[in-house]
């Protein structure tokens, strides 16, 4: 005969852990995680709060304006999207900043060494001034002329690629000297007023090709020997220059 074969027993359930009381212990699950995180950013709400309440009456009014237009207000600080060729707007506060940011893409030129002298910047009433100022041959200008030297453009190219990403409006101005330009009159002929005016608009078209954009050129302005740099000499070649000024918004 064959014998039958019992069939395992399965093994028992496993015993729930049980307290010294003797009840089961209770499952946790992840609800401490949630009321933790509301814990951390109340906190951290509080202290952006602390910090409101102590910070200047401009810095409040720059939170208020944004909650309450962000598109608006971005742009009207000229703080748009990536790419946008808009940058933070220059104010009184910000114009050091953006002659050493100047100043630092300068120093890339090769030439740098050799026209340092003759690039003067000054913060005015009006904005941040930057005067190219001619040596007696023609530094950034052909002598005699409304067409830019190499360096002339190499300088224009590398303040349209800074001023570019700035919203502030750019005015352009053109001086010569008190000598009289070929012997023309004043009432006739081309002379220091239309030297001065065409010098400007070479340096807009030169800056619009490489980085300024088109409304940001609001004036081109022609003073001819009206305002000279060095009074005591109107015969100084640097009395002959282009001053680009960036304008405060």
């Amino acid at each position: 005969m064959s014998q039958l074969k019992t069939a395992e027993a399965p093994p028992p359930p496993p015993i729930a852990p049980r307290s010294r009381s003797g009840s089961p212990r209770p499952h946790r699950g992840g609800a401490w995680k949630v009321a933790y995180a509301d814990f951390v950013t109340a906190l951290m709400a509080l202290f952006i709060v602390m910090w409101m309440m102590s910070s200047t009456a401009k810095v409040k009014a720059s939170i208020s304006g944004y909650f309450r237009d962000p598109r608006g207000f971005t742009h009207k600080l000229g703080a748009g999207p990536a790419g946008a060729g808009e940058g933070l707007a220059m104010h009184s506060q910000t114009a050091g900043d953006l002659e050493r940011q100047i100043e630092l893409a300068l120093h890339q030129m090769p030439e740098f060494g050799k026209i340092r002298g003759n690039i003067q910047m000054s913060v005015t009433g009006e904005g941040l001034r930057i005067d190219m100022l001619e040596t007696e041959q023609g530094m950034f200008f052909i002598s005699g002329s409304a067409s830019p030297t190499e360096a002339g453009v190499h300088l224009l190219r590398v303040l349209a690629g800074e001023l570019g990403k700035m919203p502030n409006a750019i005015a352009i101005e053109g001086h010569t000297d008190a000598r009289p330009f070929r012997r023309a009159d004043p009432n006739s002929g081309y002379g220091n007023w239309e030297l001065a005016v065409d010098r400007g608009n070479a340096a807009r078209r030169l800056l619009h090709s490489s980085g300024v954009r088109p409304g940001q050129v609001v004036e081109v302005r022609g003073y001819a020997d009206q305002k000279l740099l060095n009074p005591d000499d109107p015969n100084d070649p640097k009395n002959r220059r282009v001053s680009v000024v960036v304008k405060f918004q």
